[in-house]
């Protein structure tokens, strides 16, 4: 890419016999055309259900939005949005450890048995697997059984097992890039990735606050908007 503008930019110099050329903000999308990339910025408002995970791809980092319906039904779980087979297994795992605990979170003990699941992510025409999401797609489900809102300035990242613990997992430097491109002001980490996290650039991680979680009842604590009685009351006004 610099070696287009610096292409682009000689071709100026000599036909229009400029001293030099400056390039900005503005002007770059005259020189490598339109932007290819985009990230998506971090929900405006806490919602019930909706959790802002971190993705590694080829290009980079990248923010997935997960989005958890309940509705009354016989207890089937749902999965759209080109899930792929370890992604499957991790909401599967999400769902099976959110039922462990219910009984102590005030759930009734058929809820599930009663209800249907069912787990999105969006854009839908792009292929997506790994485990990273799992306890993502926890803390969705979990908003969506107890009502309780997921704070939008929160994006997480991690393995989940059956009994909760949170695993490591990789691609965190371009997953952090990617959270902070998007606005978000809180990243949950695993405990054990807190090796990686000391390698990243300091100016990637300024402005970002970091937070290592070893457990689902950690990921929970930071995540659930502590206060639902203010977030609804202000939501009315």
């Amino acid at each position: 890419m610099i070696g287009r503008i610096a292409r682009k930019a000689a071709r100026e110099i000599i036909q229009d016999k400029k001293k030099s050329v400056k390039v900005t903000p503005a002007s770059l999308e005259k020189y490598l055309g339109k932007s290819k990339y985009e990230y998506d910025k971090a929900n405006e408002e806490d919602q019930v259900g909706i959790v802002r995970g971190l993705a590694w791809t080829a290009v980079g980092g990248d923010t997935l939005q997960i989005e958890v319906n309940v509705m009354p039904g016989k207890g089937e779980l749902k999965l759209t949005g080109q899930l792929g087979d370890v992604m499957k297994e991790s909401a599967q795992a999400g769902v099976s450890y959110i039922r462990s605990i219910s009984g102590k979170h005030g759930i009734k003990a058929d809820y599930f048995a009663k209800h249907d699941i069912h787990i999105h992510i969006p854009q839908g025409s792009v292929p997506k697997d790994g485990p990273s999401a799992g306890i993502t797609m926890a803390t969705a489900i979990y908003s969506a059984v107890t009502g309780i809102p997921v704070r939008a300035d929160v994006a997480m990242t991690g393995e989940i097992t059956l009994r909760g613990r949170v695993l490591p997992i990789g691609g965190l430097k371009e997953k952090t890039l990617a959270a902070k491109n998007a606005g978000i002001k809180t990243v949950l980490v695993p405990v054990k990735n807190e090796k990686d996290i000391a390698e990243i650039d300091d100016e990637i991680l300024k402005g970002l606050k970091i937070v290592y979680v070893e457990s689902m009842e950690d990921v929970l604590k930071e995540a659930l908007v502590k206060d639902r009685k203010k977030t609804v009351s202000s939501r009315t006004k």
